[in-house]
């Protein structure tokens, strides 16, 4: 990808870094024109794929229960349908941007929207779970055209550096208003309508997209863009891919041979990814900015937040449904208050981020966090109130670390390099997102199949369907007699709990890890200010 000073921001950052890449684009002339009321028509347009993909992000996992109820997936299967989307968008992202700046961030923006829109389609009436996992990657394929368009056309779109500043801080906005608003939206759909009604949100939200953004926004390319390295795209999803398939394996079946040679060949092509792109001269991801420590640390802190984030919202959405029996809409408004400090500790921290050294204000931060998943820990997440008050310490001090870590990954950066930056940034935020399912999610499937005691008079199937899934033992047991379902129950439930007991044991884990990592490596690099 081309990474010139006219086309740096080509790849999206989230919630708390794509305000800062305000401050670090690149000046607008004195005598640039000022926005009318078209521009500020656009961005309002530009911001409807923003909010839908991270609706989606969290709407998701509170339709789980019901996808497991109609389709019967396995448990791996169950996380695929969660990973599909997050894995496939993470591979492609800096290569759909390098696509953009070829061919045409509006072209793309349009491609990508009438093909989310179709496959949403199919995904909402999908037969089987392994027809839903194929439609979840097709989204996540044309969701890689959607997100590096939408923060470079408002670079074209808005030509003067303060109007500017102002609508990437508002389109920032979206990522976490979106996140706010999926387990309401999802709460109110499915306690409606059947689960594929998630998917068909999308329609309505992209159809005034692809007749307004034609005319509302011009097209925009970069006038000398970079190769497409298709080898290194081809690498980087293989990478991915095999890596991904390798830790589940291995958290599902235990230590053997396909599990470690996946683990083990998804590394071998990381590594030979990085070399690839140390060697180009126009490389796909600039790996280099590495070196700097504020800029791996920040990168290594977003994402282990991210994997304690999204495997927390994993399990405890099945817990708060599947076991303390509440309907999704009760579900969704019982995480809101954890989804709303997420937001304001976000933004709040700016202006203490200025007094305060990062090597402080991250570990304080990613304490809170810590307690969080230490209080469902000691508790097994036994009662809502528990489980409210450990999503608001987990959500600030997530809220507060991306924030900062972000600012410091693009401060980080020469502003040449800011939209590579961008790039990594989002991608570690994807690839989180995948590890939290396929580490957190795998971990406590494991522990559930070991640990849920069958009651005896089961045929050998219905005994592999409750092994199977917290949602396949709980519908079972709806069926089976008075004393044989509520043993059933019962059972499952215990096994399940003893499994977030574990899982949230290793998220403290990772908080301490985060917390160290940033302790040690995030430093205001010099010159930031003048940036």
């Amino acid at each position: 990808m081309n990474h010139e000073t006219t086309n740096t921001a080509t790849l999206p950052v989230r919630a708390g870094a794509a305000a800062s890449a305000a401050t670090h684009a690149d000046p607008g002339r004195a005598t640039a024109p000022r926005a009318s009321r078209r521009q500020w028509i656009a961005l309002a347009v530009l911001m409807l794929p923003v909010l839908l993909v991270s609706v989606d992000n969290t709407v998701l996992s509170f339709a789980l229960p019901a996808i497991a109820r109609d389709l019967g997936p396995t448990a791996a299967q169950q996380l695929w349908i969660i990973d599909a989307y997050p894995l496939v968008l993470a591979a492609l992202l800096v290569a759909m941007g390098s696509a953009g700046d070829r061919f045409g961030r509006r072209r793309m923006l349009l491609i990508g929207s009438v093909g989310f829109a179709l496959v949403s389609i199919g995904a909402a009436f999908a037969p089987t779970a392994e027809a839903l996992i194929a439609a979840r990657a097709a989204l996540g394929f044309f969701g890689a055209m959607l997100m590096p368009s939408t923060l470079s056309l408002l670079r074209t779109v808005f030509a003067d550096r303060e109007q500017r500043r102002l609508a990437i801080a508002i389109w920032a906005s979206g990522f976490a208003a979106g996140s706010a608003l999926g387990p309401i939206v999802g709460g109110v759909l499915l306690e409606h309508f059947a689960w594929g009604s998630v998917f068909l949100l999308a329609v309505p939200v992209l159809v005034p997209l692809v007749v307004l953004v034609p005319l509302l926004i011009p097209e925009s390319r970069d006038p000398a863009p970079g190769p497409i390295d298709a080898p290194s795209v081809l690498l980087s999803f293989a990478a991915m891919g095999l890596a991904v398939y390798g830790i589940k394996h291995l958290a599902t079946e235990g230590l053997d041979v396909l599990g470690v040679l996946a683990l083990a060949g998804g590394l071998a092509l990381g590594a030979w990814f990085v070399r690839r792109q140390l060697r180009s001269e126009t490389p796909m991801l600039d790996v280099r900015l590495f070196r700097q420590g504020s800029f791996g640390g920040g990168v290594l802190v977003n994402l282990l937040s991210v994997i304690a984030l999204v495997g927390f919202l994993f399990f405890v959405s099945q817990h708060l449904q599947l076991i303390v029996g509440l309907s999704p809409v009760q579900a969704g408004l019982a995480l809101t208050p954890g989804l709303v400090a997420m937001i304001v500790a976000g933004l709040s921290v700016v202006p203490i981020s200025r007094r305060v050294h990062p090597r402080v204000l991250v570990p304080s931060a990613i304490a809170l966090s810590a307690a969080g998943y230490l209080l469902i820990a000691l508790t097994a997440g036994d009662g809502v109130a528990g489980v409210v008050i450990a999503f608001v310490l987990l959500g600030v001090g997530i809220g507060v670390a991306e924030t900062v870590s972000n600012e410091l990954i693009l401060s980080s950066a020469p502003p040449a390099k800011a939209g590579a930056a961008s790039a990594v940034s989002e991608t570690a935020y994807e690839l989180g997102a995948v590890l939290g399912t396929a580490v957190l999610g795998s971990i406590l499937a494991a522990w559930y199949r070991t640990a849920i005691e069958v009651p005896s008079g089961l045929t050998a199937g219905q005994a592999d369907a409750s092994r199977e899934t917290l949602a396949g033992a709980m519908t079972l047991a709806e069926t089976l007699p008075g004393a044989t379902g509520a043993e059933l129950a019962a059972s499952a439930a215990a096994a399940f709990s003893g499994g977030i007991t574990v899982t949230a044991a290793i998220g403290v884990l990772l908080m301490v890890a985060a917390g160290i990592v940033a302790a040690t490596t995030l430093n205001e690099p010099r010159g930031a200010a003048s940036q």
